[in-house]
């Protein structure tokens, strides 16, 4: 089934993409990355979302920059460490729009333990990975989803190291939501944001976003010309076609949602959280927090 970006809004006439405020950013004129922030304002809008209900969790990166240009809450963790404190934030208020914007590198590198634990646990929610294929703030290495043989100022002789395949892995690893964007099909991806936020659990959103300045050869023309959206009627609750359709990387890339099937969350099975009701909404004894705190220190 194609993505329209209309698919599934909330009209809400007091919120629009200003809303989220327009900042100046630090990355380079054509980065895929401005064209991810100005997307994901976007779906934040079209869904109805006001700013004091998101939180945008980020690690270390040029992706992970993304928290400091939208008006909105923001939390800056660790390299690699982003999806366990948008984890922490969710458990804690089930209420919160949690969405995780971070690198190729920060999330399948550093982070990937992260990636394949989170997986297993089925937080509700979202991953956007700004996927461009090389290590952008440091200025040019091999990333995870490097193709073999990339020559970088590093790599002088060629990437050596098989690339990760972030959508079979996570399909292999169980996950209910596998989708694969493009930058360069902008009304796609804001589509693709808005139905891996409603989601039910955690959605993967694995975004190719060349990189310019350090990426010379998965370019925006290098992409469009092998980028091909999955047809109208794609099965998307077929893991085995899912499984195939994530091996398709060479002269034709899907774009699209691969598989979209719910699965029980982890607040659905977690006892204490099962009732709905948010940690930070239920009474607590303030004696109890002091008393530990004074065992800490």
């Amino acid at each position: 089934m194609s993505e329209k970006s209309s698919d599934k809004s909330t009209t809400n006439n007091d919120i629009s993409t200003a809303t989220f405020e327009t900042f100046e950013t630090a990355w380079c004129p054509g980065c895929g990355d401005h064209i991810i922030l100005t997307c994901l304002k976007r779906a934040l809008t079209e869904l109805g979302k006001n700013p004091h209900d998101v939180l945008i969790v980020a690690g270390i990166g040029q992706a992970a920059k993304t928290p400091q240009y939208i008006s909105a809450n923001a939390f800056c963790g660790l390299h690699g460490r982003a999806l366990p404190a948008a984890v922490a934030a969710k458990i804690a208020n089930e209420d919160l729009t949690v969405v995780v914007n971070s690198g190729d590198g920060d999330s399948y590198g550093e982070g990937g333990n992260h990636f394949i634990h989170n997986i297993r646990r089925n937080v509700d929610i979202a991953h956007f990975v700004h996927d461009n294929q090389i290590y952008g703030l440091t200025k040019g290495q091999a990333s995870p989803t490097s193709q073999t043989g990339h020559v970088t100022g590093v790599q002088v002789n060629g990437n050596i190291n098989i690339p990760l395949n972030p959508m079979l892995l996570a399909l292999a690893m169980g996950a209910g939501f596998v989708a694969r964007g493009f930058t360069g099909d902008p009304e796609q991806l804001v589509a693709l944001m808005k139905q891996a936020i409603l989601f039910k659990g955690y959605a993967l959103l694995d975004i190719l976003q060349p990189c310019v300045s350090f990426n010379k050869i998965n370019t925006f023309t290098d992409y469009k010309s092998r980028v091909t959206p999955l047809p109208d009627n794609y099965d998307r609750s077929d893991l085995n076609l899912a499984l195939k359709t994530a091996q398709i990387f060479d002269d034709k890339i899907p774009t699209g949602i691969l598989y979209s099937v719910e699965k029980p969350t982890y607040h659905a099975q977690q006892a204490a959280l099962a009732d709905g009701k948010s940690l930070v909404k239920r009474p607590f004894k303030l004696s109890a927090v002091k008393n530990v705190m004074e065992k800490l220190v």
